[in-house]
């Protein structure tokens, strides 16, 4: 099996996965002003320079850089005192659908994600979320394809538990 030539990311075909970026990035944060925070976050890092992919789809690297961006801001947010958001400022229409009532139930859904242990919520977000195949999503979290189904499953039955 020979590996994949490398090749340079393209700046220009960035947007094509802009919305399965957000909502994976809406499921990693819990909250749509966060998502749209992170998602800009990672493309402004990966715009410094030009990034070389082996072996990987544009999506996939986008995913990787996205959760890589997440944990990081996470560490350094670590140190800072948190001040709440204003209850009146939040926008309820996270999936963009003009049903206020469908718009609640993703956001529900989305937050009930987003409470879930790390190594549950990336699978989720990479398979559920993105769309991203189990080898796909082995090869984004570094595991095996059996750990990855396995991890699906249990969050799968813990976000209906919640859900329900």
């Amino acid at each position: 099996m020979t590996a994949a030539p490398a090749r340079t990311l393209d700046p220009e075909r960035l947007g094509d996965h802009l919305d399965r970026l957000y909502r994976a990035a809406r499921a990693l944060t819990g909250c749509p002003h966060d998502a749209q925070d992170l998602v800009q976050a990672t493309y402004e890092r990966i715009l410094r320079r030009p990034r070389v992919l082996r072996e990987e789809d544009d999506l996939g690297y986008l995913l990787r850089a996205l959760r890589h961006t997440f944990y990081s801001e996470r560490r350094s947010q670590a140190c800072r005192p948190c001040v709440p958001a204003d209850p009146d400022d939040l926008d309820m229409r996270a999936s963009g659908c003009p049903d206020p009532a469908e718009a609640l139930e993703s956001s529900v859904v989305l937050d009930a994600v987003a409470a879930l242990p790390d190594a549950y919520r990336d699978t989720v977000v990479a398979v559920d979320v993105a769309g991203l195949s189990y080898r796909e999503t082995a090869e984004l979290l570094d595991t095996r394809e059996g750990t990855v189904m396995s991890r699906l499953f249990r969050a799968r039955n813990r976000l209906a538990d919640e859900l329900a």
